[in-house]
């Protein structure tokens, strides 16, 4: 982890203390929390009780662009979260608020950097940031150097940066998981990796092959743009490389349109697709034919319809709400865990501030989630590989089931991932 950001909060935190004084009513909040970026006497603006204060959390994921059909069930997920825990007494002296400055980025890292710039002095930290790219990029505003963000997206580079409280298995993790799967399960003897450039393609398409090396089989780098019409070459370059199964990290439009393209063609094998390659409403394309014969969906949280307190809270929160069964609403509800647990630290501390907020997080070992979040998250005061996340599920399309995915493989952990030493970022290894 990053000592130095970790000594600079400190400090911060200290010097604050020193000129602040007391706290809110000398209670929940310290640190003259309403001061604090983001943080209010006054009640939020959807108030369950007008005597708390508010702490606004800022959004910003992707409402309208490629991936809206993730981001828009991930922020739906979150409200119903929120919305939970200020009718159950909100923490502290504090109702929350994750609606007042959620911002569409069109999955457009310039775009997010334009949109953070409009929120970053209303709010106290960062409930969902969609894209590694952008994200990255925001964490180098000078105005980020605190800010705790919980990110939309599951690069292995977050496992290296205190701010970001990563969670779930990575991108690169899911690419290991799914080749030893495929070589254990499948009695594949050669994968390729089709996967977009950059962050998160490579971080998939790495870890792959890491694991392919690993298991001593052949290994093909199939690397595709956007479109589901410009996937002829990929899908040539699959059924040329005599692949017994295919790593895919791309969008759902390029998903169908690879599956189904290869199916089409004689390809016998299997597609085991990262987390962001699936959306339900890919059933009903021309596609689903061939997506539910020959494809696998890698995820490590547990499913919509997963049986465990947390689960059961959720799918209550969205009937409530009028929302459909949907895993990406499922991960919306899950990441708010650990938020809230270092919301709770922090006031708990007296330093309801950034510099608290980044203190509290990098001092967790652990987060109970109710059975929402992967066994072992939250462990934000290790090194990477204490925090790694190493298992995986690996879900089927499934007609019948409320979000048209069904469980095939719970908590599936190869070697190589097991064994894995994290030193840096995967994609950087591409």
């Amino acid at each position: 982890m990053n000592s130095t950001v970790r000594k600079l909060s400190v400090l911060a935190v200290a010097s604050t203390l020193v000129l602040a004084g007391c706290g809110r009513d000398s209670g929940d909040g310290g640190d003259d929390a309403a001061n604090a970026p983001g943080v209010t006497s006054e009640p939020c603006p959807e108030a369950v009780d007008e005597e708390k204060g508010c702490i606004y959390l800022g959004v910003i994921t992707d409402l309208t662009a490629d991936f809206s059909a993730i981001g828009v069930p991930l922020q739906e997920g979150s409200a119903a979260f929120w919305k939970q825990v200020n009718e159950d007494g909100g923490i502290g002296d504090y109702e929350i608020d994750v609606t007042t400055y959620v911002r569409d980025n069109e999955y457009n890292p310039e775009r997010h950097a334009q949109v953070y710039s409009e929120i970053k002095g209303d709010i106290l930290a960062m409930s969902g940031s969609l894209g590694t790219a952008a994200t990255e990029a925001m964490l180098r505003d000078s105005d980020a150097e605190e800010l705790v963000v919980i990110p939309a997206t599951l690069g292995s580079n977050w496992l290296f940066e205190d701010r970001v409280l990563e969670l779930g298995a990575s991108y690169c993790t899911e690419g290991m998981n799914s080749v030893d799967y495929a070589v254990d399960e499948l009695g594949a003897e050669s994968v390729a990796a089709v996967h977009f450039p950059g962050d998160y393609g490579d971080d998939n398409m790495v870890g792959a092959r890491i694991a392919a090396e690993e298991r001593g089989i052949d290994f093909t780098d199939v690397p595709t743009g956007p479109g589901a019409d410009q996937q002829g070459a990929a899908v040539a370059a699959i059924l040329r490389s005599g692949a017994d199964a295919v790593v895919v990290g791309t969008g759902p439009r390029e998903l169908a349109a690879i599956v189904g393209g290869a199916v089409s063609q004689g390809f016998q094998g299997k597609f085991l697709g990262a987390i962001p390659t699936w959306n339900a409403a890919l059933m009903q394309s021309p596609a689903g034919p061939a997506l539910q014969a020959s494809y696998l969906w890698s995820n490590s949280f547990p499913s919509f319809d997963a049986d465990s307190p947390g689960r059961e809270a959720m799918r209550a929160a969205a009937e409530e709400s009028g929302a459909e069964p949907n895993d990406y609403f499922a991960l919306g509800w899950s990441g708010a865990y650990l938020m809230k647990a270092v919301l709770e630290s922090a006031i708990d501390n007296d330093e309801l501030s950034r510099g608290g907020l980044l203190e509290a997080a990098t001092s967790l070992s652990e987060v109970d989630s109710e059975g929402s979040l992967p066994e072992g998250s939250g462990n934000y005061s290790g090194d990477a590989n204490e925090a790694a996340i190493r298992s995986t599920s690996f879900l089927a399309p499934d007609e019948n089931a409320s979000t048209g995915a069904s469980v095939d493989t719970q908590d599936y952990t190869g070697p190589t991932a097991e064994g894995y030493d994290f030193q840096e970022a995967c994609y950087l290894q591409k």
